[in-house]
């Protein structure tokens, strides 16, 4: 059964990293409710099309086929990210630079391939993070980049907002997907970080059972999409709510202690 608000098969959404997790989620959910789903992906899709979304050509290939094919857009999610862990002095140039590529140059490409294709009524979504409003030890870059991502997603709500086209930046807290499996972990240490950068990332990760599911974060996202009015941007999952109202009160010194305290890999014996 079709639910109400923006759908029918006259509707398109573009999601990109459809091909899994949040994204491959997503698709499967827009699918039902009647819509013409085209996913973007490194990974060939079924109804979709394969491009890095950090090369501009290749992504905006994607969506002139996407113009031929459709003639518009209604809705785009900007879904893919790329995750990043480790003792920041000691991660490889390359890793840091594919995580801004992909978590904000490829944001930037898809966005401007599909202005062109939308018009007046039109959703653009940025699947940001609770990293971008909670900074933790050892996830240094994919904190700022997914920060990065929802500065550049309020600011794009000013710029579209005469345009009638609505920009929301969405802050899920942890969820069940293949991410925390598939985000490239440095253990590489020395005599200063010990063996804490292995500690906080091995303590986040066994949280595993505690994250939401990715049916309640993807059912949340499909309901943003279909009002006709949101709030700039959004967070999904009541604690991360509360931590983030209780932010305003709280000194940053105070907050930067007990995270670091925390998450900062101090639990298990340190090596000597």
């Amino acid at each position: 059964m079709v639910e109400r608000g923006f759908v029918g098969k006259d509707k398109v959404v573009v999601i990109t990293g459809a091909s899994s997790g949040i994204g491959k989620a997503l698709a499967e959910k827009y699918k039902e409710q009647g819509f013409s789903v085209v996913g973007i992906s490194r990974t060939q899709l079924n109804g979709g099309y394969s491009a890095d979304i950090t090369n501009f050509d290749e992504v905006k290939k994607a969506f002139d086929n996407i113009k031929k094919t459709y003639g518009k857009i209604d809705i785009l999610i900007n879904n893919a990210g790329y995750g990043v862990s480790g003792a920041t002095e000691l991660i490889d140039n390359c890793e840091i630079k594919r995580e801004y590529d992909v978590n904000i140059i490829g944001q930037i490409n898809c966005y401007k391939c599909a202005m062109p294709l939308m018009d007046k009524g039109g959703k653009i979504i940025f699947i940001s993070s609770a990293c971008a409003l909670f900074p933790l030890p050892y996830r240094s870059l994919y904190c700022s980049s997914k920060a990065g991502v929802h500065m550049l997603s309020l600011s794009l709500s000013m710029e579209c907002k005469p345009l009638g086209i609505e920009v929301v930046s969405i802050c899920p807290g942890d969820t069940k997907t293949n991410f925390t499996k598939n985000r490239v972990k440095n253990f590489q240490t020395n005599e200063r970080y010990k063996n804490r950068v292995e500690n906080a990332t091995l303590a986040l990760d066994s949280r595993e059972n505690k994250r939401m599911s990715v049916e309640k974060v993807c059912s949340k996202i499909y309901k943003i999409s279909q009002k006709k009015k949101n709030k700039p941007f959004i967070i999904i999952g009541a604690k991360y709510k509360f931590l983030h109202f209780m932010m305003r009160f709280m000194p940053t010194k105070v907050l930067l202690f007990f995270t670091e305290r925390v998450f900062g890999g101090h639990k298990k014996k340190e090596i000597k």
